[in-house]
């Protein structure tokens, strides 16, 4: 299990080199607060390979209130629920719209030197309070549909889809940044609902998954990104999934839940987490000095590349 973690600023400091220098360190995710413009941006990223050029480069750029980068060289793009409002009444074009939204994602941010956007959001539209707008729909079917197109169109360009949030953030209000999230229904309704969209991205090929700070003590007491049988039973084994599985922000306050810093990191590691992302930067010296976390596994790496670095193989 590798870290995936954040920077403070605009530039690299000589202790965020030092990090970076770390084998435990798989790559970087960016926010607004790494942003001024693209020129930046592509310098900021040549700093990041300059330190080790397997690093991979990420951020959350979904379209809609979740969209890091923004102003020349980045489209305005509207949320996921906002294209996909459509399709009861023009599917045709819904789809065309859906595919060049996902087309336009994986060509502006790799086009400044990322590797991918941690996108779609596959987890119902049903009001809740982190999710809200980012969803295709209420409806499993329909999520499931266009969110397996979205999928295939995201990696068509060349990047990879992590479909979020495992097993479906949607059905709860509660928001995991500020709160803790228990979903109190059974496995078999969620299977029924939640699990149908996450199915259907793992069939269009999704290369990664981003795993939820929800309980479900249905099925089990932790949440599920602390969770073997969600990531293992569920996930790996009934689902068949295998690309990369990551862990949701670790710093969040549903992640709380597990203990320390360092409980967190040991517990995502031992449910079979590949990558644990550490956001905000002021926790990464004491995520490093956990010793648990160890280099990204070759395979998942060429997996989450973007393209001009790219190995679909899943050799």
């Amino acid at each position: 299990m590798a870290l995936m973690i954040g920077i403070a600023g605009t530039t690299l400091s000589p202790a965020e080199t030092r990090q970076l220098r770390d084998p435990a360190v798989c790559g970087v995710i960016l926010f607004t607060r790494n942003f001024v413009d693209g020129e930046q941006l592509r310098a900021l990223c040549a700093a990041i390979r300059g330190v080790r050029g397997d690093l991979l480069i990420a951020v959350d750029q979904e379209g809609g209130r979740v969209q890091r980068f923004r102003g020349p060289g980045f489209t305005a793009l509207p949320p996921l629920s906002v294209v996909a409002a459509t399709w009861d009444t023009a599917p045709a074009a819904t789809l065309k719209a859906l595919r060049e939204h996902a087309r336009t994602i994986a060509d502006e941010v790799q086009g400044h030197d990322l590797d991918l956007s941690f996108t779609p959001v596959l987890d119902l539209g049903l009001g809740n309070r982190a999710i809200g707008d980012r969803a295709l729909s209420a409806d499993p079917k329909v999520c499931a549909r266009l969110g397996a197109v979205y999928v295939r169109a995201l990696q068509r360009a060349g990047m990879a889809a992590t479909i979020k949030h495992f097993p479906g953030h949607g059905s709860i209000l509660e928001d995991t940044h500020h709160e803790i999230a228990i979903d109190a229904r059974p496995l078999e309704v969620i299977a029924m609902r939640d699990l149908l969209p996450f199915a259907a991205g793992i069939r269009a090929g999704a290369r990664a998954v981003m795993m939820a700070h929800v309980r479900y003590p249905q099925v089990d007491p932790v949440a599920a990104g602390y969770s073997t049988r969600w990531i293992h039973g569920v996930l790996r084994e009934a689902l068949a999934f295998k690309g990369a599985v990551i862990s949701d922000d670790i710093g969040m306050a549903a992640a709380f839940e597990a203990g320390g810093l360092d409980a967190r990191i040991r517990d995502h590691e031992a449910a079979g987490c590949d990558i644990v992302l550490v956001c905000d930067a002021a926790l990464v010296p004491e995520a490093l000095a956990t010793g648990v976390s160890r280099p990204l596994k070759p395979r998942l790496a060429r997996l989450l590349r973007g393209r001009r670095r790219l190995d679909w193989t899943l050799a």
